[in-house]
C-alpha cells in the first residue's frame, strides 16, 4: 500500500498537467506512472525528475530498450507496483 498520495492525472492542473500530457507519448503509454504521480505535489520536483528520466533514457550508448528491460527488472526485484 502506498504511502504518499498520487496526484491523479483527473486533478493535475497547471504544469503538472502539462508535464502530464508529455509523459504519456514519450513513455507511449495511456497513462502516467506512479514514480511521477508520487513528486507530482511538487511541480519543481516533476519537472525535474522528468528532465532527468529523459536525459538517462534517451541519452548514452545503452538503447533505450535495454534500460527499459533493465528498470523493469529492478523495479520488479524490489517489489515495485505500477
Amino acid at each position: 500500500m502506498p504511502t504518499i498520495k498520487l496526484v491523479a492525472e483527473r486533478a493535475a492542473t497547471g504544469r503538472v498537467r502539462e508535464i502530464y500530457d508529455e509523459i504519456k507519448p514519450v513513455l507511449g503509454t495511456a497513462f502516467v506512472p506512479a514514480n511521477f504521480r508520487a513528486v507530482a505535489h511538487n511541480p519543481d520536483h516533476l519537472e525535474a525528475y522528468w528532465q532527468q528520466y529523459k536525459a538517462i533514457m534517451e541519452g548514452g550508448s545503452v538503447a533505450k530498450p535495454i534500460k527499459e528491460i533493465i528498470a523493469m527488472v529492478v523495479s520488479a526485484l524490489n517489489n515495485c507496483a505500477a
